[in-house]
């Protein structure tokens, strides 16, 4: 079943910026803690201020995960 093209806003409180990114709702509450997220579900859309923030606080986790290959 096709996805209708909604506009998704950013998940976080406050912010109703265009998502530019949709990640795991845990994955961004654990880099994340101090961001207030909505009603979000298993997904978190993300507006590109806060993806970049999210980026930022994961990237040694990153790191690491490619170093394991």
């Amino acid at each position: 079943m096709a996805r209708e093209a909604t506009a998704d806003v950013c998940a976080v409180d406050g912010c109703g910026n265009p998502a530019a990114r949709s990640l795991s709702a845990n994955r961004v509450k654990q880099a994340l803690p101090e961001l207030k997220l909505g009603t979000t579900g298993r997904r978190a859309h993300l507006c590109r201020q806060h993806y970049r923030e999210f980026r930022k606080k994961t990237k040694e986790d990153r790191e690491l995960e490619r170093a394991a290959w």
